[in-house]
């Protein structure tokens, strides 16, 4: 391993104010949000569902713009980010990896986490990079900045079908942390368990991890198909654990097949597709 590749939302960055904002700027209880969040997340769907419950017909794309217009725009800052993200980062640089946060956020977050200045060597969003998860092209250009061969590189995510599966179909290796809603009600399914090169429940694990024996962990071979299992489908493409049943479930990523299984998220990250700059994985 040489590069190691850090999705945003719910990886690095906690949700909270993301999902809280929306909650008041639709004048609803932050608990409401939260629980149509939840409910999405177990059914395989996307998170922006939610507010789409709650204002039928709202565009959240357009709402994005129309909060930052009213000056209530996205922000972030140290309090935002999970308590391991500068000692795990701090901790593989000092290995010699070159680190990279690469995720679905908004031109606007680059510049917020650029300026918290990170331990790492590169902070880039999908806005500003124009393309956005589960995309190939995302992946080509973690690879283009990464320095690395798909097989030396590893990225870094909660989500199965925004961030694990499409990275290993690009040839990448992948971990999948169990954090925030995706992380956890997928993490135990078996074709996350199967595709996953490693699975963390926190930062600091990785640096103990890649710096010892996962050097020498044979690279899993890249999986043009990626199935889940009896649970409930994610919000976008990507089947899961057998826990809910969803009506129609969604198909897993580009390069991913489903079976009977039910399907992982299309996205996530709070994610609004249609507002690239504010997708947040709830």
């Amino acid at each position: 391993m040489e590069t190691i590749v850090f999705d945003i939302g719910e990886t690095l960055v906690r949700d909270d104010r993301h999902w809280a904002s929306w909650a008041d700027w639709l004048g609803v209880p932050p608990h409401t949000v939260s629980a149509l969040v939840g409910a999405a997340v177990t059914q395989g769907r996307d998170c922006a569902d939610a507010l789409r419950i709650l204002r039928p017909g709202m565009d959240p794309g357009e709402a994005y713009h129309a909060r930052a217009a009213a000056g209530r725009g996205e922000h972030l800052d140290e309090t935002d980010l999970y308590p391991d993200v500068r000692p795990a980062l701090a901790g593989l640089r000092s290995l010699g990896f070159r680190v990279v946060v690469a995720g679905d956020r908004t031109a606007r977050a680059g510049e917020l986490l650029r300026a918290m200045d990170l331990p790492a060597d590169l902070v880039v969003t999908s806005e500003e990079w124009g393309v956005t998860k589960p995309d190939r092209d995302f992946f080509t250009r973690v690879l283009e900045v990464s320095g690395a061969s798909p097989e030396a590189t590893l990225y870094v995510g909660d989500h199965p079908a925004d961030d694990l599966f499409p990275a290993k179909s690009s040839g990448l290796r992948a971990a999948h942390i169990r954090r925030g809603p995706y992380g956890h009600w997928w993490a135990d399914h078996p074709d996350v368990i199967e595709t996953a090169d490693w699975r963390v429940s926190t930062l600091t694990e990785l640096p103990a991890l890649l710096g010892g024996a996962g050097r020498g962990k044979t690279p899993a071979a890249p999986r043009e198909q990626t199935t889940l299992s009896a649970q409930s489908t994610l919000p976008a493409q990507s089947t899961l654990p057998a826990q809910s049943t969803l009506p129609e479930r969604p198909t897993l990523p580009e390069g991913s097949e489903r079976s009977e299984r039910p399907t992982l998220p299309e996205r996530s990250e709070g994610s609004e597709r249609s507002a690239p700059s504010d997708r947040s994985r709830a």
